[in-house]
């Protein structure tokens, strides 16, 4: 409560979060309860080291050709014939127009190049469009209640790309840990539907499993959930000398 507390304390300024932690701290989880306080409609997006600026911002998706034939004096015929670029609105665009909450998960999955187009919407609050030779709109200057919620994992190393200065600098970055044990055994219960005092020892077991294995082989909560709902599902006691519990 006290991170979402911050974090709505911060995007209700207009400042943009980054909630940054390891696996299984709840980074995206928190990102989907924070945006739903702010009650505006959420958009989506997952990094990529395939996504691009445009899948981010849009482009054009083909052309429109319009023609106009004028014949009003029998003798003449004049033409005039145009071709537009059709332009449509990926995600970010979609989000700065209308004041949506886009919650960018892993961000740092996707290259610094892609995620250029953030730099000016998070300090300036214009998102600037490829230019074109139809008259469209080069820049749209952001919604009041656009707010952005993005997600990373410093510690993952594979598939990432590190974050560059300049976008950290613009984000309010909140770091998060793992939950104690109380707090992780309530999750576990109630994601997986057992008593908290069933939870209690799954949670023990796995919170031991973290703090003596390596730093990129830690079990996290989701192998606790994983755990507890295999055991309600089998109806499996809690005992280490049961095989199929093992």
């Amino acid at each position: 409560q006290s991170v979402v507390d911050r974090a709505l304390a911060y995007a209700r300024a207009g400042y943009p979060i980054h909630l940054c932690g390891p696996t299984g701290t709840g980074k995206t989880t928190l990102a989907f309860h924070i945006a739903a306080q702010l009650a505006r409609p959420i958009i989506l997006l997952h990094g990529d080291h395939q996504l691009t600026s445009a899948d981010l911002i849009g482009a054009p998706t083909g052309t429109r050709t319009s023609r106009v034939v004028d014949n009003y004096i029998r003798s003449v015929v004049r033409t005039e014939e145009e071709t537009r670029d059709v332009w449509v609105d990926n995600r970010l665009t979609t989000a700065c127009r209308h004041g949506h909450t886009l919650v960018y998960d892993e961000f740092n999955r996707t290259s610094a190049e892609a995620n250029s187009p953030l730099l000016s919407v998070f300090s300036e609050r214009i998102l600037n469009l490829p230019k074109s030779n139809d008259r469209r709109e080069s820049y749209i200057r952001v919604h009041p209640q656009f707010t952005a919620i993005l997600t990373s994992n410093p510690e993952e190393y594979a598939g990432v790309y590190r974050a560059p200065d300049a976008l950290l600098d613009r984000v309010i970055t909140i770091n998060l840990d793992y939950f104690d044990a109380e707090t992780e055994a309530r999750i576990v219960a109630a994601r997986a539907g057992i008593d908290l005092s069933r939870a209690m020892p799954i949670v023990e077991v796995v919170r031991w499993l973290r703090q003596t294995t390596g730093q990129h082989l830690r079990a996290t909560i989701r192998s606790a959930i994983t755990i507890a709902r295999v055991m309600l599902s089998a109806d499996l006691p809690f005992d280490p000398g049961n095989p199929l519990f093992r």
